[in-house]
């Protein structure tokens, strides 16, 4: 039977990913409370976002310091990805959370989203290097667009809301997609805006979204506390002492293994989905034959 320590070392396994590469927290959690500790579908995802909002708003607190957040783009982002949010969670509720193809729903996207994220890692390299050939002559900091009224800054908004809301429905239904995919995706959108503003933004914007997904979740008992509290026990300080060491160890290397791993644990989701039980039939009561009364 698995007890306190799994949990904590699972927290711990995650925490370190998170500390040495940046990414891997939703999209390496939720897979291994699901595949290696048995936690069901709908527990592991609601629990882990709120892993995710704990866990992202430390680190969201040192780039707001280090003044790595562009606003506009949280802003719009969250005029997306919020709705989006609570409108999946309530047709969850109201239209799927009774059917048995349930459990199979949440991993089959689950699984999507992983190879999504697992391609994104394995070539983030490759892609950034491709749009770096076609940067157009433009300020570094285009974000200041964003708050003008014209068409120009009109498309760029339309675009990053239409973002928020793909990342709201997905990571409402699987708990990933606000880290590695999120970064991607505005990096295609800002290819001149310097990386760390781009991860200091989607940072910021990923506490917002899985704190939403994450109550909404917990408002449908799909949160355990106490397993909670045993993750964010391992991560913390993994999370920390992964970040001091980071500069020693072969980033690059340990990125592509988690690319890849995301990226097969996310085929199997998709090929072998959890299915819920059949339910058994019931049984008809069996009453005892009545006594037929003798007439005198």
């Amino acid at each position: 039977m698995l007890g306190p320590i799994e949990f904590i070392l699972a927290g711990v396994l995650v925490g370190f990913c998170v500390g040495i590469t940046g990414v891997g927290g939703g999209s390496l959690m939720t897979p291994i409370l699901i595949t290696l500790l048995k936690v069901e579908p709908h527990i592991a995802i609601g629990t882990d976002l709120l892993y995710a909002a704990i866990s992202k708003f430390c680190g969201s607190l040192v780039h707001a310091k280090k003044m790595n957040i562009v606003w506009p783009i949280v802003i719009w982002l969250a005029v997306g990805s919020i709705p989006a949010s609570l409108i999946t969670h309530w047709v969850l509720e109201n239209y799927l959370s009774q059917s048995t193809h349930y459990k199979a729903v949440l991993t089959m996207v689950l699984g999507f989203m992983l190879t999504l994220t697992g391609v994104s890692i394995i070539f983030r390299s490759s892609v950034e290097k491709f749009f770096n050939k076609y940067r157009k002559n433009e300020l570094p900091d285009m974000t200041k667009d964003l708050v003008k009224v014209d068409f120009k800054s009109g498309k760029k908004r339309a675009l990053i809301i239409i973002m928020g809301v793909v990342l709201g429905v997905f990571v409402t239904l699987s708990s990933v997609g606000a880290g590695a995919f999120g970064v991607m995706a505005l990096i295609l959108l800002f290819p001149n805006l310097p990386m760390i503003r781009i991860i200091g933004s989607d940072v910021v914007h990923a506490v917002l979204l899985t704190l939403v997904a994450g109550l909404g979740h917990m408002s449908a008992g799909n949160v355990d506390f106490t397993l909670l509290g045993w993750l964010l026990m391992g991560s913390i300080p993994a999370i920390v002492i992964g970040t001091l060491i980071s500069s020693r160890m072969p980033e690059k290397l340990i990125r592509k293994i988690l690319g890849i791993t995301l990226f097969c644990l996310g085929l199997n989701f998709i090929l072998h989905p959890v299915k819920s039980k059949p339910a058994q039939p019931t049984q008809p009561a069996v009453t005892a034959p009545m006594e037929k009364t003798q007439s005198v």
